[in-house]
């Protein structure tokens, strides 16, 4: 990533490390009141079936206990707190207040209120217990943290013995053919469906970037390891512009 410890990357550009969360934050407060039409736009209405792979993978069950970063509207909590059921508990978190609460809205909407709550919280600094939660999930929100390495070392310590943690994020395509369509797609398209839809040209080009800028598969499983994580696997979807990582501690 050839980052120094002064400086991150916001997309293609380089700016002090402390900026980089106010940054990101400004880029959802943009786009929070259509996130979900523009997920489904951006993706044709795919990433519903990347999530539910996602919670396939998660193997949670009642009265289990899930913290889920990077919530946005909710979609992956959502589906947590149907089976966790009335005994378990899903906290929904996210670094942006906006989102938190576009989520929240969403979820109350939908009849979630008893077995879920709500944080405003850093994925670098979790105030949560450590060994507390049977599964922890980021759904596309790892390659927006400044300290990605820290993130997954904190989701390790909050994790139970025994659990897991899954990460579900933009990746890398397998092949060529494919890597050639997807930049077309995702630097001449995206930004034109996010000028047309939410009047910002810019984030969606910051999205495009920030993919291209987060770990490869194989190097996203080497940084989980290092943070502690057993078995480490992950699961390409849609020829690598998706992937899922798992880890597990014991």
């Amino acid at each position: 990533m050839n980052e120094s410890r002064e400086e991150t990357h916001f997309g293609y550009r380089k700016v002090p490390r402390e900026e980089k969360s106010t940054l990101v934050r400004g880029v959802f407060d943009s786009v929070a009141s259509r996130y979900d039409l523009m997920n489904d736009l951006m993706s044709m209405g795919i990433h519903r079936l990347w999530k539910r792979f996602a919670v396939d993978l998660s193997g949670v069950r009642a009265g289990q206990q899930v913290l889920d970063l990077a919530s946005g509207t909710g979609d992956l909590a959502e589906r947590f707190a149907g089976l966790v059921g009335p005994e378990g508990l899903v906290m929904m978190t996210d670094i942006n207040a906006n989102m938190l609460r576009t989520g929240r809205d969403r979820m109350l909407d939908h009849g979630h209120a008893g077995n879920v709550q709500y944080a405003q919280v850093n994925a670098e600094q979790l105030p949560f217990p450590d060994n507390c939660f049977d599964c922890i999930t980021i759904g596309f929100g790892l390659r927006n943290v400044t300290d990605k390495q820290k993130a997954l070392e904190a989701m390790y310590a909050a994790l139970k013995p025994g659990g897991r943690a899954l990460v579900l994020e933009f990746s890398h395509p397998v092949n060529k053919p494919l890597q050639k369509l997807y930049d077309l797609y995702s630097f001449t398209l995206l930004p034109k469906i996010g000028k047309l839809v939410v009047d910002d040209e810019e984030s969606y080009r910051y999205l495009a970037e920030s993919i291209r800028m987060h770990p490869n598969q194989e190097s996203l499983k080497e940084m989980m390891e290092a943070a502690g994580f057993e078995k480490c696997d992950y699961h390409n979807l849609t020829g690598g512009v998706v992937a899922i990582h798992r880890g597990f501690k014991f």
